[in-house]
């Protein structure tokens, strides 16, 4: 199956940084910052929705890779905006560069590749 997709597709998302964020609350640091895991989560969903419109209602992507750097620490209440560009496609491969930034600039950055899927073909799979 061949997908339309942009080359030059983007996404756009922010967060704001609570406690349930924070690298405190999820076991990964012992400060309240936002969490390196909450920040690629963050990276990984703005991809994924940058994506999602262009493909047909039973396919969606998956995560496959992440190589990012989590540069400078934010506090909570602080917003944090993380941005997806795609810069390589190849048959189902996607690869994008992320980065996440908040009002003082870029806090992590790097590449993120999804893999686009057929949701039922994948789900049966699991289940053999």
């Amino acid at each position: 199956m061949e997908f339309k997709i942009p080359d030059n597709l983007s996404g756009r998302q922010s967060l704001l940084v609570e406690k349930e964020h924070t690298a405190k609350f999820l076991g990964s640091g012992s400060v309240e910052v936002l969490a390196t895991p909450m920040m690629i989560a963050l990276m990984e969903n703005t991809a994924l929705e940058a994506v999602q419109s262009y493909l047909p209602e039973e396919w969606t992507t998956v995560g496959t890779k992440v190589e990012v750097e989590h540069l400078r620490p934010t506090p909570s209440g602080e917003e944090v905006q993380a941005e997806a560009l795609l810069v390589e496609k190849k048959d189902r491969q996607l690869v994008f560069f992320v980065t996440a930034f908040d009002r003082k600039g870029v806090i992590g950055q790097g590449s993120h590749s999804r893999y686009i899927i057929n949701k039922q073909n994948f789900l049966s799979k699991l289940k053999s």
